[in-house]
């Protein structure tokens, strides 16, 4: 199978699979989705479910996972430790980049939420793989976020020379907007996890 970081370039669709987003009991329907391969990453993101409930979770979504899909674990750097992880995704108040990439070492992925340029040009410096920048539009999941709007969006081109994905309400109507702003990959939560057809919305999203 190809390195992580080969497989991180060439991803274009991020799933967040979020256990709040997500209701368990309708989750059979995101199968399809997660195994038909258009989905490039999936990030397992549970903020109120405990430690050991988060890792029953993560491997109940294996399962269904292609083997070349990047598996990122959010917050839990002691969890990303496990073979079946393949990194980890953190935010601005998380642990340090330079001390989770010495817990994880140079081969697990680490990926930093970013809010303006100056947040992902540092993240970038400091060694990140990828960045998600938003949110780019206001956004259910992170409703005490200020959207960041399409003019920071369009500022990371060319700048930003790692993999970066706009996330923050993206969805089919707006696909072309982000498009004109340069980005090449998007990450995604309620669109497809609210979708009364989850396979055919990871479909719609994307990018040309």
């Amino acid at each position: 199978m190809k390195s992580r970081k080969t497989l991180l370039r060439k991803s274009r669709l991020y799933l967040i699979l979020d256990g709040q987003a997500l209701n368990k009991r309708f989750f059979k329907k995101i199968y399809p989705a997660l195994s038909d391969g258009k989905i490039n990453i999936v990030q397992l993101r549970d903020k109120e479910s405990t430690k050991e409930q988060v890792l029953e979770f993560a491997l109940n979504a294996l399962k269904y996972l292609k083997a070349d899909t990047l598996f990122i674990i959010n917050d839990y750097i002691d969890l990303a430790l496990a073979d079946f992880f393949d990194g980890v995704h953190l935010g601005q108040e998380d642990m340090p980049l330079k001390q989770a990439r010495e817990i994880l070492g140079k081969n697990k992925i680490i990926g930093i939420s970013c809010h303006s340029l100056a947040q992902a040009l540092k993240a970038q410096r400091a060694g990140a793989d990828y960045i998600g920048i938003g949110p780019v539009f206001a956004t259910a999941t992170k409703p005490d976020y200020k959207p960041i709007g399409l003019k920071t969006l369009r500022s990371l081109a060319g700048k930003i020379k790692i993999p970066y994905f706009a996330i923050g309400d993206i969805q089919k109507g707006n696909l072309k907007d982000i498009s004109a702003c340069g980005a090449k990959r998007i990450a995604v939560c309620r669109a497809i996890l609210r979708s009364s057809d989850p396979k055919l919305a990871a479909r719609q999203l994307i990018l040309s």
